[in-house]
């Protein structure tokens, strides 16, 4: 039986398999291989055809008979098919892939097998700045090239210093292709973008968080940026193409796109103190089978007290630190439903811990409506709070739902705003 799979020395958080299952048809295995063992697998009959990740894109060169031109150009391989020779032949789709996400980032159409630019194209003249000088870096070279950059600076880890990047404060494109902000280190950035008061667009191949700090830093100064999620399932798509002989259509990878974000990002419900955040979420969570997250649970498992205990000995600001630290553990995990305290949208820092990897949904309740029981800020006059707080909530939010009703109702109007938002 044919089989298929990635290879790798480091896979437990790939999001492959996932990937090659929404395609449909074959089955896709991991196969995690030290370096020592990397001849005797490449020798052996275990696959048909796999693809070919960190640390072993250009160390499979030597067991390939044949590559391809595009995989020549490039000088490495991240998918190999066995011939009915038995001879290994090499391609490199991640230039396809990362066409796909610089195509989406200028605002191009993206047509297979090629590319239509045209007069829109926002690449052509410009300068580009690529963080990281590894495998995936000389796809990006391969593609931008071909999208008539006009330089490129290829930025390796010795220059990647503020000094030598001011000198190139006229990048109009920056792309990282460094593991810097990676699940999950993800509160690390490859650089400041204050180094480059001219950009036009910044493209991260990272794919896990769905948002990068680097990412996150762009958004927040208006600066259109992507990720490496389409890049992934473009790659794989082409890939899969070579694996099974069948067309892998536009419709198909975004189906795919759609079905990963709905599998790997979280939901987190966030509100005023008592509109049913923890209610609606253990709903959420049967109905998406997702794991269910209570943040003020984790917060009194951590500190080993009760949340009024934590108010009394330690006061709202004691409490906030609590609460920071649990959502920036949180946060950074995947396919979770995420309930709130009420309070977190207080402090600018949650916000980016939630925004990373997930979609904000905010439940607004009417005061009358709240549950107070074991809430100390919610005794008396509810008002007050409520409108100081919902600016906050509202920038925060991507999404709001009202929740005033019996929670099944609520449910299903969160449902229905998911799935329209994973449409488009």
């Amino acid at each position: 039986m044919a089989k298929f799979g990635l290879l790798g020395q480091k896979l437990a958080h790939s999001y492959s398999p996932a990937i090659h299952a929404a395609f449909g048809g074959y089955d896709y295995a991991l196969f995690e291989v030290e370096p020592q063992n990397l001849s005797d697998f490449m020798k052996s009959s275990t696959f048909t055809g796999i693809n070919v990740t960190i640390p072993y894109k250009q160390a499979v060169l030597p067991f390939c008979a044949e590559i391809s031109p595009v995989a020549q150009e490039i000088g490495s391989v991240n998918t190999i098919i066995r011939r009915t020779d038995g001879s290994l032949y090499g391609h490199n789709t991640d230039a396809t892939g990362f066409k796909r996400v610089a195509c989406a980032a200028i605002g191009n159409p993206y047509t297979k097998p090629h590319t239509r630019l045209d007069s829109t194209n926002r690449v052509t003249g410009k300068k580009v700045i690529i963080l990281g000088n590894g495998g995936s870096s000389l796809s990006v070279i391969h593609v931008m090239r071909e999208l008539g950059a006009s330089e490129i600076i290829v930025v390796g880890r010795k220059d990647n210093n503020e000094s030598f990047l001011r000198q190139h404060s006229d990048t109009a494109i920056l792309v990282s292709c460094t593991p810097v902000g990676m699940y999950p280190n993800v509160n690390e950035a490859p650089c400041s973008l204050a180094n480059f008061p001219n950009l036009e667009c910044v493209m991260d191949i990272i794919y896990n968080p769905t948002r990068t700090r680097l990412m996150m830093d762009a958004e927040a100064r208006g600066i259109p940026n992507i990720g490496g999620l389409m890049m992934l399932i473009g790659q794989a798509a082409e890939s899969s193409e070579m694996f099974t002989g069948r067309w892998v259509s536009e419709v198909v990878e975004k189906n795919a796109i759609n079905k990963i974000r709905r599998q790997m990002e979280n939901i987190i419900l966030i509100g005023m103190p008592g509109s049913g955040k923890t209610t609606h979420g253990k709903l959420l969570a049967e109905e998406l089978n997702k794991p269910f997250i209570d943040t003020d649970d984790e917060i009194q498992k951590a500190a080993n007290r009760t949340i009024p205990e934590i108010f009394a000995q330690e006061g709202e600001v004691g409490f906030r630190k609590l609460e920071t630290e649990a959502l920036a553990k949180i946060g950074k995990e995947s396919g979770l439903v995420i309930a709130t305290g009420g309070g977190c949208v207080t402090r600018e820092e949650n916000y980016p811990h939630l925004h990373q990897n997930g979609i904000i949904i905010f439940t607004e309740r009417d005061t009358q409506n709240l549950a107070r029981e074991g809430r100390p800020l919610s005794q008396g006059d509810l008002s007050a709070l409520y409108e100081k707080r919902l600016p906050m909530y509202r920038r925060f939010a991507d999404i709001s739902i009202n929740a005033n009703g019996e929670p099944q109702p609520v449910v299903q109007k969160i449902l229905e705003a998911l799935n329209e938002a994973y449409s488009n």
